[in-house]
């Protein structure tokens, strides 16, 4: 069976791809942040203009084409800001089960959140605004509140990530891998 598809799910800000980054050497895994196929969408069209859509489903469908190529011991974290209440985030969110089908392979779904204050201080950090991220606090209340997508995965993980370093989120992530038996080879 194919390494598992990771998708590390969760609000704007709260430290997905940072997570990400010290999982994937843990596990001998490929990331693909969101940003990486959002970003030349951002650079290229209007924010949320037709054009703008159309160009992330592309650079979408390119890096997911080349998951596909991978060799099927190789696993996969995919980062997301996908919630239920969205027509874009559910649509998101499809393509990944999609991705995970013509893999052959699992999907798990690693859910993300922090408290608000928390994550307040983690959106405005000069890493995000430098690259040009979602760096305004003032929305972090209602994004708490919002229900992540990740129906359809075939094991689901939620983390409450407030006061907890990256490298010790990505150790609870390989204990959870391990003791199900999904950690890859």
């Amino acid at each position: 069976m194919p390494a598992p598809l990771i998708h590390l799910n969760g609000p704007p800000g709260v430290g997905k791809l940072t997570i990400g980054r010290h999982l994937a050497p843990m596990i001998g895994a490929r990331l693909l942040d969101n940003h990486s196929v959002y970003d030349v969408a951002f650079a290229l069209t209007e924010f949320r203009s037709p054009e703008f859509y159309e160009t992330v489903r592309a650079v979408r469908n390119l890096a997911y084409a080349r998951i596909l190529s991978l060799p099927p011991s190789v696993s996969v974290i995919i980062t997301g800001a996908d919630f239920e209440d969205s027509d874009w985030g559910q649509e998101s969110w499809n393509e990944v089960l999609a991705l995970a089908t013509r893999r052959g392979g699992i999907l798990l779904a690693v859910h993300l959140s922090c408290d608000p204050a928390e994550h307040r201080r983690r959106i405005v950090t000069e890493g995000r605004i430098a690259r040009g991220k979602l760096s305004d606090p003032t929305g972090v209340e209602d994004l708490s509140r919002r229900r992540l997508a990740g129906q359809g995965a075939a094991q689901t993980l939620n983390l409450d990530i407030t006061q907890q370093s990256a490298d010790r989120v990505a150790g609870r992530i390989v204990d959870w891998l391990s003791s199900n038996h999904l950690r890859p080879v």
